[in-house]
């Protein structure tokens, strides 16, 4: 849609159903609030209704990410899709303070602009016509999504909040998840409980869309909640990851030996990775682990290692002491399946495999 304040906007298709559904389900209420329209007109004017909301959602994920934006924190991109939308921002921030404005900063701004709409309605608009059923829904519609996102638990706003109070208490981010979560989950069931409850109270009878709704919200913040707790377990795991520890042994050869020799050496000194070198011995390229697996054991001895090999990047050269948060952010800016590991001299210390820190995460 556009880059805003430098963040980039994107609408999912999913969009396009709640679009649907909020068409269809308004319609008939802006056909009775407004009879002279006619029934294609007030369909118009809840598809109008549907895309305004959601502008309203834009400004709500805006005012996030602009304020993560000024605490230096990198957003990626705001995406609207089925349920509202999500500031997808890369880091936590570093402060407990600085995660709760970041959270508390949406709900305010959709109820600012709810009681903006209600002072409208109230003293600025009159006359019962399309403008004002507009803003009616507006504001009602935004003090609904502020209020809603200020209940405690995760993935909500509210759970980002708690997460952040629970954070300043104890001094551990990962407790604050953990408790901002199992909220989100307790706020999941009472979503399911409570219509279903009504519904079988009163004898069945009910509004289908009084029960639907509340299970989709309530499996969105149950899986939203469970995904928070699993992220939060594998950040208990980011400071085992330690470059020097999970390195692998490195024997360096030039291009052209074979393979096969290039492996006999290898399991002699017990090495795990192979660094191809140039004649002056710097590093130019590591033999890519998978392509090994791949070739066949009688073609080995006709096969070069730079065949086999991936040239060395810039990025793909890390140093051997990064450990923790630091090396994952290294990793993540130049993906790849190895990496070069040097001393402070340039000196090759060994080779980090991706397939190995990640079995730190899996607890493979």
């Amino acid at each position: 849609m556009g880059k805003p304040f430098g963040i980039p906007v994107y609408v999912s298709w999913t969009w396009f159903l709640v679009a649907g559904f909020i068409t269809f389900l308004f319609g008939p209420q802006m056909e009775a609030r407004l009879p002279q329209l006619g029934t294609a007109a007030a369909y118009g004017v809840a598809f109008v209704f549907a895309v305004l909301l959601y502008v309203s959602v834009l400004l709500h994920e805006l005012a996030h990410s602009v304020l993560a934006k000024a605490y230096g924190l990198p957003v990626r991109r705001i995406t609207l899709y089925l349920l509202g939308g999500v500031s997808e921002i890369e880091k936590e921030p570093p402060t407990p303070g600085k995660e709760f404005m970041v959270a508390a900063v949406g709900p305010l701004l959709s109820l600012a602009l709810a009681a903006l709409g209600f002072g409208a309605d109230l003293w600025l608009v009159d006359g019962g016509g399309i403008l004002e059923a507009l803003i009616w829904q507006l504001w009602v519609a935004n003090l609904i999504v502020g209020v809603f996102n200020l209940l405690p638990g995760l993935p909500l706003d509210g759970g980002r909040m708690l997460r952040a109070g629970v954070w300043k208490l104890s001094g551990s981010p990962g407790s604050g998840t953990v408790v901002a979560a199992w909220g989100g989950r307790a706020l999941a069931a009472l979503l399911v409980i409570f219509p279903l409850a009504s519904v079988l109270w009163g004898g069945g009878e009910g509004d289908v869309s009084n029960v639907l709704w509340p299970l989709v919200l309530g499996a969105f913040i149950w899986m939203g909640a469970g995904q928070s707790l699993r992220a939060a377990r594998i950040r208990e795991r980011i400071p085992r990851v330690d470059a020097r520890a999970l390195a692998r042994r490195a024997i360096p050869v030039t291009g052209e030996t074979p393979l096969s020799e290039a492996l006999r050496q290898a399991a002699e000194t017990r090495a795990g990775a192979i660094v191809v070198v140039d004649h002056d011995g710097r590093p130019v390229a590591i033999v890519n682990e998978v392509a090994v697996q791949a070739t066949p054991e009688h073609r080995r001895p006709w096969i070069t290692v730079a065949s086999l090999a991936k040239s060395l990047e810039p990025t793909m050269v890390l140093a051997a002491d990064l450990r923790g948060e630091p090396l994952i952010d290294a990793m993540r800016e130049a993906p790849g399946s190895e990496y070069l590991l040097v001393e402070h001299g340039g000196e090759i210390y060994g080779v980090l495999a991706t397939a190995d820190v990640n079995r730190v995460f899996t607890g493979a």
